[in-house]
C-alpha cells in the first residue's frame, strides 16, 4: 500500500482530497500538466513596470515554478491585440513580437478583443462649480479572455488532454470552471501573480503556489530566438536586459 506524502497538493486551510493524488500514485511518473495563462490579468498583477522580465518563456515559467512531477504538454494564452497610443506608440509592436516568440515555443494563443464604450460615472469629489455630480467617461475593456479560458480549460478537461490544469491568474470569474474541472476528478492549480490569491480561486484549487520574482528571472527567452526556417525574433529594445 503507498502512503501518500503529506501536504503534497495543499492549499491554505484545506487537506488534499484524493483527486489530487489520483495521478500521481497509479504508476505513472510524470502529471500531464496545462497551463492557461490570463494574459491580462498577468501583465497588470505581475509584469507592468516591470521591463527586465516581460520576455517570459511560458513554458520556461511553469517548469520553474511547478514540481518535478508536472510534465508540460500544453500552454494557452488568453489575450487581445492592443493599439498605440501616443504616449507609448511601440506598444502594438513589442506584443506582436512577443506573440509571435510565445506561438514559435508551442503555446496555443487565444484572442479576446478591446471594447471602447461611453460610460457615465459618478465623481468621488463632485466639483464646486457644477451641479451635476456625474461625468461622461470613455471606457476601454478587453473582453472574451476570462471566458475563453474557461471554456477552453473545461473543454480539455473533458476530452481528457490533462491530469492537472494550472490557472495562472487572479480572476476570480474564473472559480466555477475550476470547480468543474475538479469535479471531473482532475487536480486543479493555481499559479499565482499575486501575495494574496482571490479567496473564490482558493477554494477550488487543490493547491497555489505564487510566482516568484526568481522564477521571472529563470524564464527569460533568449534574445534572439532562431526559427527552423531561419528567421530569427528578437527582444524588443525597451525589454533588453544584458545577460
Amino acid at each position: 500500500m503507498i502512503t501518500p506524502p503529506p501536504r503534497r497538493f495543499r492549499s491554505p486551510g484545506r487537506t488534499p482530497p484524493l483527486r489530487g493524488w489520483r495521478c500521481l500514485f497509479q504508476g505513472q511518473e510524470k502529471v500531464r500538466t496545462a497551463i492557461y495563462v490570463d494574459g491580462f490579468n498577468v501583465f497588470h498583477r505581475l509584469l507592468e513596470g516591470r521591463s527586465n522580465v516581460k520576455w517570459l518563456d511560458l513554458f520556461a515559467l511553469a517548469k520553474h515554478a511547478l514540481r518535478e512531477e508536472n510534465s508540460i504538454v500544453l500552454v494557452r494564452y488568453f489575450t487581445a491585440r492592443v493599439t498605440d497610443i501616443p504616449a507609448d506608440p511601440e506598444k502594438s509592436t513589442r506584443q506582436d513580437v512577443y506573440l509571435r516568440a510565445l506561438e514559435a515555443s508551442g503555446v496555443h494563443i487565444h484572442y479576446g478583443k478591446f471594447r471602447e464604450r461611453q460610460k457615465r460615472a459618478r465623481l468621488v469629489e463632485p466639483c464646486s462649480d457644477t451641479l451635476n455630480s456625474y461625468v461622461s467617461i470613455w471606457s476601454r475593456e478587453e473582453k472574451g479572455s476570462d471566458v475563453n479560458l474557461a471554456v477552453h480549460m473545461t473543454n480539455d478537461a473533458w476530452k481528457g488532454e490533462f491530469d492537472c490544469a494550472v490557472v495562472v491568474s487572479n480572476d476570480s470569474d474564473l472559480a466555477e470552471a475550476l470547480r468543474l474541472v475538479r469535479d471531473m476528478g482532475k487536480t486543479v492549480g493555481i499559479l499565482s501573480p499575486v501575495t494574496a490569491p482571490a479567496i473564490d480561486l482558493r477554494r477550488h484549487a487543490d493547491f497555489v503556489r505564487p510566482i516568484r520574482p526568481v522564477h521571472l528571472a529563470r524564464s527569460q527567452f533568449p534574445l534572439v530566438i532562431e526559427l527552423h526556417d531561419g528567421h530569427k525574433i528578437t527582444c524588443p529594445p525597451d525589454w533588453f536586459v544584458e545577460r
